[in-house]
């Protein structure tokens, strides 16, 4: 990904490709091949935080958690999201499985409304954040 706005596009272009579940047809997904121990606990508010260039942007509530196959009877796990887009503080940050490791002591903090830093353009917040001034 890009930036946030293409992360948007990507999902939005595939909600139309997901399978109709009766729980939030169009809500986007995120298929990965392993199952995690604590679903329950993903569903009671937990997120899924997106590394975009290197760097924590933002964050998806994850909705509910799916247990399903592919065409070729491959398990695999649906994550079904909630569509809104939360930036959060700008974090440098490798790549990793957020949704399974990231505890909420270690969770970057949403962006304010009144911070001024969610008026900040994307790609300055990730510079500044990458200085390590943000």
């Amino acid at each position: 990904m890009r930036d946030i706005a293409h992360l948007h596009a990507l999902q939005t272009a595939r909600a139309g490709l997901n399978p109709p579940f009766s729980a939030a047809p169009d809500a986007p997904r995120h298929f990965t091949r392993q199952f995690p121990k604590r679903a329950a606990e993903l569903v009671e508010g937990g997120s899924i935080y997106w590394v975009i260039g290197g760097v924590v942007l933002v964050r998806q509530l994850v909705l509910d958690v799916r247990a399903e196959t592919e065409t070729d009877g491959t398990k695999i796990t649906a994550l079904v999201l909630d569509p809104t887009l939360v930036p959060v503080e700008p974090v440098p940050r490798r790549a990793f499985q957020g949704w399974r490791y990231l505890r909420p002591e270690d969770a970057p903090r949403d962006l304010g409304q009144n911070s001024g830093e969610s008026e900040m353009p994307e790609a300055m917040r990730r510079e500044l954040a990458a200085l390590g001034l943000l």
